[in-house]
């Protein structure tokens, strides 16, 4: 019997030693997500029950599908498409619908995570619409550049100078609200190439103006960057070469360029969404 009792006992502590110390539990996260329509997804998906008409936003956008892989206690999404920096303490009014109440309100000292993307309004990106319409004129050129840079100002580095103030002061607002939050600011993925002069007329930007625009979307993430370290906020690189609106590989592709997958133009589609989803969680998994 004295035999027996002792390799039970053996066998409790082999087990023990095999299963490691009991881990804590995880403490419960209470999710908010804030910014604009690279958060929003529009046209991705349905509409998320209850979020105003002028927003857009999809019901399978990255905070969504973050949400469900932290298996999250609380998810609030305010995300809204069109939202500048300044819509963090104000409302976003629209022509149709309800207004989208200043977002940072959606915050608390009981949130524990905040994820976000802003600052592509703010800086009017939308300027590069103009340049669908001017490449067909000079598919070989550079007429987009030479209209926003004509003077001797560069419209975009001027517009990203200005911006930068009003992007810090919304992520100031982000961790004063949700001090005991994680606060993961989101760049964004690239629209264009890394290398090359694109892909006209697929994505109708002429030759000469795919290395101009490309700079610009690397002034703004650099821009995103530095207001985030001067925050304390961190940031989550989504500008991962090979994804963009030229990718042929529709499985590849996280923007859409002439949309053969559901996004708006120039927007994350699913597999963007799911990419940026996936990119935030490596990077809670990788910070202390």
């Amino acid at each position: 019997m004295r035999r027996a009792a002792f390799l039970a006992l053996s066998a409790v502590v082999a087990s023990l030693a095999v299963a490691g110390p009991a881990r804590a539990a995880e403490p419960p996260v209470h999710y908010v997500a804030l910014g604009d329509s690279y958060t929003a997804a529009p046209l991705t998906s349905a509409l998320q029950p209850g979020s105003p008409l002028g927003c857009i936003r999809g019901d399978l956008n990255y905070p969504s599908l973050l949400a469900k892989k932290l298996k999250a206690a609380s998810f609030t999404d305010v995300s809204c498409s069109g939202a500048k920096s300044r819509h963090m303490t104000e409302p976003q009014s629209f022509s149709v619908g309800a207004p989208n109440a200043p977002q940072a309100a959606a915050l608390s000292d009981r949130t524990t995570l905040v994820t976000l993307t802003i600052g592509g309004n703010d800086i009017g990106f939308s300027k590069g619409v103009k340049c669908f319409t001017l490449s067909y004129g000079a598919p070989d050129g550079s007429p987009c550049k030479d209209q926003l840079t004509a003077g001797g100002t560069d419209q975009f580095r001027a517009s990203i100078d200005k911006a930068a103030p009003d992007v810090g002061a919304a992520l100031r607002t982000i961790r004063e609200k949700a001090p005991n939050a994680r606060v993961y600011l989101l760049n964004y993925p690239l629209i264009l190439p890394a290398t090359g002069t694109g892909c006209f007329p697929w994505v109708p930007i002429a030759k000469g103006d795919v290395p101009y625009l490309r700079d610009v979307q690397t002034w703004l993430n650099t821009m995103l960057a530095e207001q985030a370290a001067a925050t304390g906020v961190t940031l989550v690189d989504t500008a991962e070469p090979g994804h963009d609106t030229c990718q042929p590989d529709p499985r590849k592709r996280w923007i859409e360029g002439t949309p053969t997958q559901w996004a708006a133009p120039a927007h994350p589609n699913q597999n963007g969404s799911r990419a940026m989803a996936d990119l935030t969680l490596a990077a809670l998994r990788a910070t202390p």
